[in-house]
C-alpha cells in the first residue's frame, strides 16, 4: 500500500501522520511537549530540542508493514507568508529531508497553517463544497481571519484580520495557569467552566474588535484582576470563553455581511471548546446571518500532522497526474 507521510513539529506538539492514495489515515502518533507547571510556554530552543528527542520515539511506535512510502509532506512555516519563522520546524524540516532522501521519494513543503485548514475540511462534520471560504485560524500562536481558495495543491491564503497583540489561546493558558490549571490549559478551562451552568452568579470582561482587527490583551487583564480579587474560578473560566466567541461573532458578522464568502472554516486547539463552538453556531448560523460554519474534528483542531499528510498527498497527486 502507497502511504504519504506527514510530519509537523509546532510550538507544543510532535505529529507523524501516515495517509493512503485515498486520504485515510494508516498510522498516525503525536504528542504534547512536556512544559512544567506553573509555567505558561516553552522557549522555541527548549521546544526544538524536545522535538528533537520525540521525532524517532513517535517513529518507533508507528506501525507502517506492508505500506511503501511514496511521498514525506512537511510543515515548514507557521504561515504561508514571506518572514514567518519559528526554529521549532526545523525538526520536522530535518527528518523530512532525511526520510525522503532515504527512500528516493519527493519532498513536499506547506505551511502549519495550511495543515490546520486541511485538517478541518478533512474531518468537518459537514462537506466543504465550496472553492472559496473564510477561515479563522484560533491557537496559542495565531488568531487569524483568512480568506482561502482551494487549489490543487493546497490553498491560496490572504490574511483579512486578527489580533493586534495576544492570541485566544494565550487567553486561555495565562487564565488557567492563573486559576492553578496545567498547561496547555483548553480542556481543563472548558471542564471548570461548565461549573458555571449551575451558578447564579454572572461575570463578563468586554471584547475589543476594530474591523477585522481584535484584542485580548485588555480581556486577560481584566480576567487576572478578577481572579486575584477571588472571583469564582467558575466564572472566569466561562467569561474567557465568553470573550472569545463575542469577539469572533463580531469579526465574522462583520466580514459576512460586507460580502465576504459565508462559508467558515473554524480551526486551531481553541475551536475545540464546545462551548464557543456552540455559541457561534447559534449566532452566526441564525437566518439573520445566515452563515455556514464547519468545525474540525475535536481531535484535529489542535496541532497534528494529518492535515500535512493530505496536503502532500494533493502535490504527489497532481505532480503524477502531470506527468500523464
Amino acid at each position: 500500500m502507497d502511504v504519504v507521510l506527514g510530519i509537523d513539529t509546532s510550538n507544543y506538539r510532535t505529529s507523524l501522520c501516515l495517509v493512503d492514495r485515498q486520504g485515510q489515515i494508516v498510522a498516525e502518533e503525536k504528542e504534547l511537549l512536556t512544559v512544567e507547571a506553573g509555567e505558561r510556554g516553552l522557549q522555541q530552543s527548549a521546544a526544538l530540542f524536545q522535538h528533537v528527542k520525540r521525532l524517532p520515539e513517535l517513529a518507533r511506535r508507528m506501525v507502517v508493514d506492508g505500506s511503501r512510502v511514496v511521498a514525506v509532506a512537511v510543515s515548514r512555516t507557521p504561515r504561508p507568508a514571506e518572514g514567518s519563522y519559528m526554529p521549532v520546524f526545523l525538526a520536522g524540516e530535518l527528518a523530512a529531508e532525511l526520510m525522503a532522501s532515504f527512500f528516493h521519494v519527493p519532498l513536499y513543503g506547506t505551511s502549519h497553517q495550511e495543515g490546520h485548514i486541511a485538517a478541518g475540511e478533512y474531518t468537518a462534520d459537514r462537506p466543504l463544497e465550496v472553492e472559496q471560504f473564510l477561515a479563522v485560524h484560533l491557537s496559542g500562536g495565531t488568531s487569524e481571519l483568512l480568506a482561502c481558495t482551494r487549489t490543487e495543491s493546497g490553498y491560496a491564503i490572504e490574511l483579512l484580520g486578527g489580533t493586534n497583540d495576544l492570541h485566544s489561546g494565550q487567553l486561555i493558558d495565562r487564565v488557567g495557569v492563573a486559576l492553578g490549571l496545567p498547561f496547555p490549559a483548553g480542556p481543563y478551562l472548558e471542564k471548570l467552566a461548565q461549573q458555571a451552568d449551575e451558578m447564579d452568579e454572572v461575570f463578563t470582561v468586554p471584547s475589543s474588535v476594530k474591523a477585522y482587527d481584535f484584542s485580548f490583551s485588555g480581556p486577560e487583564s481584566a480576567l487576572l484582576r478578577a481572579i486575584e480579587q477571588g472571583a469564582p474560578a467558575p466564572l472566569v473560566a466561562r467569561a474567557a470563553e465568553v470573550c472569545i466567541a463575542a469577539t469572533l461573532e463580531k469579526v465574522l458578522r462583520r466580514a459576512v455581511e460586507s460580502g465576504c464568502a459565508k462559508d467558515i472554516m473554524i480551526v486551531g486547539g481553541v475551536s475545540a471548546n464546545t462551548y464557543i463552538r456552540e455559541r457561534l453556531r447559534r449566532r452566526l448560523e441564525h437566518p439573520a446571518v445566515k452563515a455556514r460554519l464547519y468545525f474540525a474534528d475535536p481531535a484535529y483542531a489542535g496541532d497534528n500532522a494529518f492535515g500535512v499528510a493530505r496536503i502532500g498527498l494533493m502535490q504527489y497527486e497532481k505532480t503524477n497526474n502531470n506527468k500523464k
